[in-house]
């Protein structure tokens, strides 16, 4: 079973139980992926996801039940042409949570 202690940057406001977190987790894992295309950060509180725009409906839901659980997170979807962008902003509390789901992206495209 995995803890905050597990992950150290999940805060406090995250009110997904512990139990459901690596499943959380492994779901942004498939996410990135299948569908991740590139991925750059705009500010230090904010990032941007160019995805797949065939994940659109899968990446909505995610980022939906995320929000559920940490209110602190803004994710505003922007479709184009061929590619889905997706902000994503925290507030300068919770950049270091940021920072660990930058760093999860980046290991997905290894």
């Amino acid at each position: 079973m995995a803890t905050t202690e597990d992950h150290p940057w999940v805060p406090e406001a995250c009110t997904l139980p512990a139990v459901e977190q690596p499943l959380r987790l492994a779901e942004f894992d498939d996410l990135f992926t299948t569908a991740l295309q590139r991925q750059h950060r705009l500010t230090a509180t904010a990032l941007r996801w160019e995805l797949d725009p065939s994940a659109e409906a899968t990446a909505r839901d995610l980022t939906e039940r995320e929000r559920g659980c940490c209110s602190f997170f803004t994710f505003t979807f922007r479709p184009g042409e061929g590619v889905l962008s997706v902000d994503v902003e925290v507030p300068t509390a919770y950049t270091e949570v940021l920072d660990a789901l930058w760093q999860r992206a980046a290991g997905s495209r290894s």
